[in-house]
């Protein structure tokens, strides 16, 4: 059991990334402890070998605004025993979807960036194209929450 470690992968979609820099700060501060502890399977800010299987935890940071960010938050949901959403933007959507709410005028004006993008005719908070075990919410994430979302999760896989 001593060499059972947490296989985790990072995650982003649209939205200013911030809690992936608060990751890797923590990244910083914990290093030492957490080595021991998780296997990094897909963090693309951190390696350039990324592996999407079996994980444990998928922390998915981000709102979904195209079908191919749903497909991917898909396939990492079918390649996980968890997910864990990071952010206001997987949490709420927003502010990465604040085109829901723009008046008519103004979602009429962005339309043809919507379509130049292959958007999807809303933008969703993850918890709408997968199911979510977790949230961290947060712009960007509160480091308290999620350092016991991950205390959780390593006590519920028996690492810790």
């Amino acid at each position: 059991m001593a060499n059972k470690k947490l296989r985790i992968g990072w995650f982003t979609f649209s939205c200013c990334e911030d809690s992936t820099i608060i990751f890797t700060e923590l990244l910083n501060d914990h290093w030492q402890e957490w080595k021991k502890l998780l296997d990094i399977r897909h963090a693309r800010v951190l390696q350039d070998k990324n592996v999407l299987d079996e994980l444990d935890v998928a922390f998915i940071e981000g709102a979904l605004n195209s079908q191919k960010q749903v497909d991917m938050a898909k396939e990492i949901r079918s390649n996980a025993k968890k997910v864990v959403a990071i952010g206001a933007c997987a949490c709420t959507g927003l502010p990465s979807v604040q085109r829901n709410t723009f008046p008519e005028k103004e979602a009429k004006e962005i339309k043809p960036l919507v379509k130049k993008f292959n958007f999807l005719p809303k933008g969703l908070k993850l918890a709408e194209a997968i199911k979510v075990d977790v949230n961290v919410p947060g712009c960007p994430m509160d480091e308290k929450v999620f350092l016991n979302a991950l205390d959780s999760l390593l006590k519920e896989f028996k690492i810790i």
